[in-house]
């Protein structure tokens, strides 16, 4: 059978469901997506497969493909894997070495999916295309099951804070659609995602080289299976909120083209801002009201995440480069103490007590990182005392800044709760990390890069616009700072201090 006739063949199939797709209403947000997996697993071939089933390789793509494939399989079928890896090396060697993006859609919504190295010595790109992922496909050969590489890539996606994974048990032709296989490792792989804190999974069996379950239903081989193709799978999946929480804007820029026009430039990451409302600008916790929101062409009632805006405030503060305009009720974490977790991708690892250029956003500070522990990809466990981190090694580590650093927990938004690490010496980046958690308070005394030691309290805002305003703190400005509490955190602290008691 030809190529074209076969691909006929799955659109006809495709017809009913599509038909009540389009009864559905469109999900207008792209869910964003990786594929990753062990080395041979499959996965170009199943994204390739994927575009090929949905109409969205064009005509001299197809001709283009049929070209260089050269002999074509038993089935009459293109080599699919050629649509995702455009390098010369992954032609020649047949294997992935960078992320490919690739863009399809359906009648209910459209996709946004990153085709990940599954080789080892490339674990630092797959961490690239897992960091905006709203969803993993995570394929596994029914002939070997789980790998220590299919871990290793199921532990950077739930670090990465992807909540959502299907389990493609591919190659299950090879097998002879066996469900008892199937059914092993969809068990093995649930108990592994399960201690991951992952509970949204859907294991598929299929073959992505014929593309049973893929986008046409496997039942004629597979009657014992009744769960959802793969495009059924993502149609029903969600995408990450980036609006939920509080208003975050990392500034890039602070622009004054004239005398009467001071405007504080990025792009919102996360929640949402109009004009009126009151901010914080840290990590100094100068509070002000936004005047006006700028863009390009005209001014705006409203700001949200993705929004890329020029914020106007109603008073002459403070900002620069680096710094982050939070919303003033719910604040993010900032302190010179942090947990994190990072998986290390340079030979050199990661070096105990080295001082490293962190950089989050905008914002660049020298950090120390300090190994705490390591995880053990063969039990799942984490290994305490960890000395070294190795390349590809994913660990727990204690952040310390010289001055107040400023993070969301990355579980609420990615953007201000990740960062990477760069050697200073070779500017390479080394590490990429996400915090977890905030260790230790601000409150004390701390030394300032001129050296000087500074009084550093942290209280609630009204007491604290009563304090900055008195003629006490105006003559020790130079020798105390102040920093304002949100609410739920003087709540939190009065709380514990009444248990005490």
């Amino acid at each position: 059978m030809s190529a074209t006739a076969t691909a006929n063949s799955a659109s006809a199939n495709v017809i009913p469901f599509a038909e009540s797709a389009a009864r559905v209403t469109r999900d207008t947000r792209p869910l964003r997506m990786i594929t990753c997996g062990s080395v041979d697993d499959g996965k170009s071939t199943l994204i390739g497969r994927l575009l090929w089933d949905t109409k969205a390789v064009k005509e001299d793509q197809a001709a283009t493909l049929a070209r260089d494939s050269g002999q074509q399989n038993d089935l009459g079928l293109p080599d699919f894997a050629l649509l995702l890896d455009g390098l010369q090396a992954e032609r020649e060697q047949g294997i992935t070495i960078d992320v490919a993006y690739r863009y399809f859609s359906t009648d209910r919504r459209s996709f946004i999916v990153a085709d990940t190295p599954g080789h080892e010595q490339y674990t630092r790109n797959m961490v690239t295309g897992a960091s905006t992922a709203d969803l993993a496909i995570l394929l596994a050969d029914a002939r070997a099951g789980l790998l220590e590489q299919t871990r290793r890539h199921a532990t950077i996606a739930a670090l990465m804070g992807i909540r959502q994974f299907v389990l493609a048990v591919n190659k299950i032709d090879l097998i002879g659609y066996d469900k008892a296989v199937f059914e092993k490792i969809s068990h093995e792989f649930r108990e592994f995602a399960l201690a991951l804190g992952v509970r949204q999974i859907t294991a598929i069996p299929m073959s992505a080289l014929k593309g049973e379950n893929v986008v046409t239903s496997g039942a004629s081989a597979m009657p014992w299976y009744e769960g959802p193709t793969l495009i059924e799978a993502l149609e029903l999946a969600t995408s990450r909120s980036t609006q939920a929480g509080g208003f975050r804007l990392p500034i890039q820029r602070v622009v004054r083209p004239g005398e009467s026009f001071r405007g504080y430039q990025g792009t919102v990451s996360g929640g949402a801002i109009k004009p009126g409302d009151s901010v914080a600008i840290l990590p100094s916790g100068t509070v002000a009201n936004v005047k006006q929101i700028v863009t390009f062409d005209l001014v705006r009632n409203a700001a949200v995440a993705g929004d890329a805006v020029t914020l106007v405030l109603d008073r002459q503060v403070d900002v620069a480069r680096g710094d982050l305009i939070v919303s003033i009720d719910n604040q993010p974490m900032t302190g010179t103490s942090f947990d994190a977790q990072l998986v290390a991708l340079q030979p050199g690892g990661i070096e105990p007590g080295k001082r490293y250029w962190l950089k989050s956003g905008s914002r660049r500070q020298r950090v120390t990182i300090e190994p705490l522990s390591q995880l053990d990809l063969q039990t799942g466990h984490w290994k305490s005392h960890a000395s070294v981190l190795s390349m590809n090694a994913i660990g727990k580590v204690r952040l310390s800044f010289d001055e107040p650093a400023v993070f969301d927990a990355y579980e609420q938004n990615r953007s201000t709760g990740a960062f990477i690490l760069i050697d200073p010496d070779t500017l390479n980046t080394v590490a990429g990390g996400m915090v977890t958690a905030k260790r230790g308070g601000v409150d004390g005394i701390h030394r300032g890069r001129d050296g000087e030691q500074r009084v550093v309290l942290s209280l609630p805002a009204d007491l604290a616009e009563q304090l900055m305003a008195s003629e006490l703190f105006a003559s020790r400005r130079d020798e105390a700072e102040i920093r304002r509490m949100t609410s739920s955190e003087a709540a939190e602290i009065f709380s514990n201090a009444g248990s005490d008691i």
